[in-house]
């Protein structure tokens, strides 16, 4: 059974350190897209992931580099899209709102089922000076996930990654 636990790990590990294609700053684990991986038979493994969303553009290239991360790690890989529950941003770790920070992008606050994030409520601070003085430029970013926002203190353009 710790054969077993070790192989299991392993296999978390090299699915885990794959980083998501669109912000190279996090991997499929901090993005808590990466629902699992279970050791299915000697070095077979499946691992089951979800999409941010259904239409995310990146989810097929996701899917290949964790397959290949795999494959890499020397297991056999099965890959599962996982539609049900729908991945919310509140699946993001705290160690991935933190590296969305330091890399420019504004953390999507938590509750993102609060009638303050789904209508645009939502206080956004500046991922540079940490200013709650902010303004949303446009309601779409550098990808459909993120919004355009300027800082009114450090007048800095930053994305916010917007709350599903």
């Amino acid at each position: 059974m710790v054969e077993t636990m070790s192989q299991e790990q392993a296999a978390w590990n090299a699915a885990a350190a794959v980083l998501d294609p669109e912000v190279p700053a996090v991997t499929v684990a901090d993005l808590g897209i990466l629902r699992s991986v279970t050791l299915t038979d000697d070095r077979k493994v499946t691992a089951k992931v979800t999409p941010t969303y259904s239409g995310c553009p990146a989810v097929l290239a996701i899917e290949l580099a964790i397959e290949t991360a795999l494959l890499d790690a020397g297991f056999e890989p099965k890959i599962e899209r996982v539609l049900s529950p729908a991945w919310t941003t509140d699946w993001i770790t705290d160690e991935g709102r933190e590296k969305l920070r330091v890399y420019g992008i504004a953390p999507p606050v938590k509750a993102s089922n609060s009638v303050r994030a789904l209508f645009g409520g939502t206080v956004v601070a500046c991922p540079r000076c940490a200013s709650t003085t902010t303004t949303r430029i446009s309601e779409f970013g550098s990808t459909a996930c993120k919004a355009l926002y300027k800082c009114d203190d450090c007048h800095e353009p930053f994305d916010y990654f917007k709350c599903i």
